[in-house]
């Protein structure tokens, strides 16, 4: 019987989580005052307590200054505002700082800006490889700061991977970085709230962090900026946040936020344990159906929540409409853009074949996942893959025609 019976068993929660109650409480708390953070009033600064506040609780949970937080409307924001920010901050000090350095597997919202400047003409880019499991070598990094570490505006290597869950070995990689003077941005979506991220050990420059991705609300955001870093704003019009980022911040939405990662970095200790126990029953599911091959590494070195596969001889995107229609909501390897299908370049970067990397899929799992849900997967994923691979064989007959 399909799983959507009861519900939906919804195991993208990398994409977005469901926000947190506590979230939804504090959020619920706020969002009916008056006020504006920046006014002087009574209730101005009522609104600017709840800001004050939600910036110190989420520095804490990252060990973080508050000054150092600063409040934007998302992941992209964030990675933009870093990227370019950093960038033209450290070019117009020093206009031989023309090389920007990322990773293969970086999320679009570093990727697309990056590229953006390098088509300008502002930046050379500079992409690092992966190995066979996406994890960037701090050697290569060392390599290319050795010959060009005066000409280096900024280097820039995600936490964790947002496809198939790697984490970097982000300590090496900034101690890099700073031994050549050159600052180092970590998108950290994927990790803060789900892994111990502790910014003053690791000793990162920049960081970014996405409320919903562990139970706050869409649309909020932050770019953790250490103070000795300059950064040029995107956004001019008040200079609200540290005069980098101007616009009335959402004190709601910023309380929510903080609410939610508070929860989640205090049962941090429990909850990684148990969603990657259930991480690897998934993994043991998908091992027991025919031409399924696991991305990325195992064990400590993979975000908790994350089971990525390929399914061989299957179309990702066939997969994930016959799960759909099983009640298994999940997401694929492909990225879509103008609803044109293309292999992930995650994927590619680390060796997988066009055909492979577009065969795959991504369970990602949160300390609500039961049991149960993994239960479902395992009554399906056989039947859909076979379902699928006939699909794919036909389609490719037709082709021929």
């Amino acid at each position: 019987m399909p799983a959507f019976v009861n519900g939906p068993v919804y195991l993208d929660h990398a994409a977005s989580t469901p926000m947190h109650p506590a979230a939804v409480e504090a959020m619920t708390r706020i969002l009916a005052d008056a006020g504006n953070a920046a006014s002087l009033h009574g209730s101005g600064r009522r609104a600017r307590r709840h800001l004050e506040e939600a910036r110190e609780t989420v520095a804490a949970a990252i060990n973080a200054r508050p000054s150092e937080i600063v409040f934007t409307a998302g992941g992209t924001e964030s990675d933009n505002l870093a990227i370019k920010g950093i960038f033209w901050a450290r070019t117009a000090a020093d206009p031989r700082r023309r090389r920007l350095v990322i990773s293969a597997v970086e999320h679009h919202a570093v990727m697309d800006p990056a590229a953006w400047l390098a088509d300008r003409g502002d930046a050379d880019l500079v992409v690092l490889p992966v190995d066979g499991e996406g994890r960037v070598s701090p050697a290569d990094l060392r390599t290319e700061l050795a010959q060009h570490g005066a000409e280096t505006a900024l280097v820039s290597v995600m936490w964790a991977n947002n496809e198939v869950g790697t984490i970097q070995p982000v300590a090496e990689l900034a101690a890099v970085a700073a031994e050549y003077g050159v600052p180092f941005h970590t998108d950290a979506v994927q990790a803060v709230g789900h892994i111990p991220v502790d910014l003053a050990a690791v000793g990162v420059s920049a960081l970014t962090l996405a409320a919903h991705k562990f139970g706050g609300p869409h649309g909020m955001g932050a770019l953790v900026l250490r103070r000795d870093v300059d950064c040029v704003p995107l956004l001019h019009g008040g200079g609200h946040e540290r005069d980098v980022r101007s616009g009335t911040p959402d004190a709601a939405a910023a309380a929510g936020m903080a609410a939610a990662l508070r929860i989640a970095v205090d049962e941090l200790p429990v909850t990684m344990r148990s969603v990657a126990a259930r991480r690897d029953r998934l993994l043991d599911v998908a091992r027991g159906v025919e031409g399924c091959v696991v991305n990325g590494p195992l064990g400590v070195d993979r975000l908790p929540g994350n089971a990525h596969v390929s399914l061989l001889g299957c179309e990702g995107d066939s997969l994930l409409m016959l799960l759909d229609a099983n009640g298994i909501e999940c997401s694929t390897g492909s990225a879509c853009t103008a609803g044109v299908a293309r292999a992930s370049h995650v994927l590619l970067a680390m060796g997988l074949s066009t055909p492979d990397a577009r065969s795959s899929l991504r369970f990602s799992l949160a300390p609500s996942t039961t049991d149960a849900e993994i239960d479902a997967v395992a009554d399906v994923l056989a039947d859909v893959a076979d379902r699928a691979r006939v699909a794919g064989m036909a389609g490719a007959v037709v082709g021929e025609r």
